[in-house]
């Protein structure tokens, strides 16, 4: 996922002030003097001698509420009945549902949709498996799948407290692609055993859609199951950060007027993303890309232990540069950061080519913080909504998985991923393109349907999708 960011939410202070001891005038002072952004009022109850008031307050975090809390308690005529953080309220419940597509009003209407009649779709199916897709939700569903081991920025924190990001993940799929997506949160790390279940579960969905599984077993759980299940299978930290990235980079290099064939590239940070993002650069024709952990840069001719960093060390870094990150930025043209805070220092941005392109995506704070690098970057991208140029992945999945369901695909290819990538980066016109601006924002409604066509149409030249195109039903139809 994009992982957390720092855009600030809003509680709700619910206070009773006796009226004879204090006004509304020193509240509202307190919470100003102590950050808060008071954005609404509302009175709840008023007597003669008290009124109790509903006051909502812009805040930046929860130390941020801690604080007005205790400049509000310290005022004399003051009671503190309650705080709600909208967005707790919001989670209250779970943010998804099931509901039916229509309603069942007489006995009529039950024996078709269950008992007797569901016999007949049921036989059906028996009889054809391909008929499910049709007659049935797998034809537009996708299982959220996670084992909670590697959540946004909080690590591993477990199947049940993962399932809030799962649920908010569904909500997207809906919302932006129309997609039915449910959370599916397994309480087992054990790679053999999230196969099977995944496996098991497979029937009723139309797509797999892998999330917050910790390297380096996200890997082999994804290659298993891509191989042995006959539907789409993503992991959206590997795959979907990369697309988005490389359609931030499509337009980036636009700007400073360099072919991003030839441009050399610096990722830090050799987990999921970093090695999927490298293998979009090296699909698109990148061929200078040089892997840096905290081990220093990855390089042909050293044993790793990791078996994904000796794939990583025979395919990239083709000049074998070695040493720590100050030692191989200097003449980079795009650095990526997937890694931790403060990484990246302004000396090491001095040392970049002309016109340097840095995309730092730790998350909630970069490897270096746009306000540090401005001067001396061209273009500047973040995982942050809060700043320009946000890369964010609800700009690739919902689009992606739209298209392979609508055309039955049999799993997503690179061909398909850099389709994707290069349909984003198009819904930003070269009118439009500035440093500030390199990326559609993720509420575009046309970057759906733009990355479902150009999914769809490298899926049949894949030879992956098994519905029949528009060309070859009227091919059959003139036959």
């Amino acid at each position: 996922m994009a992982g957390l960011n720092g855009g600030g939410t809003s509680v709700i202070v619910r206070l009773e002030m006796h009226k004879e001891q204090v006004t509304f005038g020193k509240i509202a002072t307190a919470i100003g003097d102590a950050g808060g952004d008071i954005v609404a009022i509302d009175v709840t109850r008023a007597s003669k001698t008290t009124t109790t008031r509903d006051i909502t307050v812009k805040v930046s975090d929860p130390q941020h509420t801690e604080s007005i809390i205790a400049a509000l308690k310290g005022i004399p005529g003051v009671r503190l009945i309650n705080v709600s953080d909208q967005t707790f309220l919001m989670h209250l419940g779970g943010k998804i549902e099931v509901s039916p597509k229509m309603p069942i009003k007489n006995r009529d209407d039950l024996s078709r949709v269950y008992t007797p009649g569901v016999a007949r779709v049921c036989m059906a199916i028996h009889e054809d498996p391909s008929k499910a897709h049709s007659l049935t939700i797998k034809r537009n569903t996708v299982a959220v799948v996670s084992d909670g081991t590697a959540v946004l920025g909080l690590g591993n924190i477990g199947p049940e407290a993962a399932m809030p990001v799962m649920e908010g993940k569904a909500m997207l799929f809906k919302q932006m692609a129309g997609v039915d997506a449910f959370p599916i949160c397994l309480d087992t790390t054990d790679t053999e055993e999230i196969i099977r279940t995944v496996k098991a579960i497979a029937p009723a969905f139309g797509g797999i859609n892998l999330e917050d599984i910790s390297s380096p077993r996200c890997f082999e759980i994804e290659e298993r199951l891509i191989e042995e299940l006959d539907i789409p299978v993503f992991h959206d930290d590997q795959h979907g950060t990369a697309v988005v990235i490389l359609a931030g980079l499509l337009n980036a290099v636009k700007l400073i007027g360099k072919p991003l064939e030839s441009c050399k590239v610096v990722i830090t940070g050799i987990g999921a993303a970093g090695i999927a993002c490298t293998k979009m650069l090296l699909a698109a024709g990148v061929t200078n890309v040089i892997g840096v952990d905290r081990q220093g840069a990855i390089v042909h001719g050293v044993t790793y232990s990791n078996p994904a960093w000796e794939w990583y060390a025979a395919n990239t870094n083709p000049h074998l540069q070695s040493g720590t990150l100050s030692d191989v930025i200097a003449g980079a043209d795009i650095f990526i950061g997937l890694s931790g805070p403060g990484v990246l220092k302004v000396e090491d941005v001095k040392r970049m080519a002309s016109d340097p392109i840095v995309f730092a995506m730790a998350n909630p704070t970069p490897e270096i913080t746009p306000e540090e690098a401005e001067p001396y970057v061209r273009v500047m991208a973040t995982g942050r909504s809060d700043y320009p140029n946000q890369i964010n992945n609800v700009l690739c999945f919902p689009g992606i998985f739209r298209g392979v369901l609508d055309c039955r695909a049999s799993r997503i290819t690179q061909e398909m991923k850099l389709a994707a990538a290069k349909a984003i980066a198009s819904v930003v016109n070269d009118d439009e393109l500035n440093e500030y601006y390199i990326i559609p924002s993720v509420f575009n409604h046309s970057v759906v349907e733009k990355v479902r066509e150009a999914v769809i149409e490298a899926a049949y030249e894949s030879g992956v999708a098994r519905r029949r195109s528009p060309r070859e039903l009227q091919d059959a139809h003139q036959e």
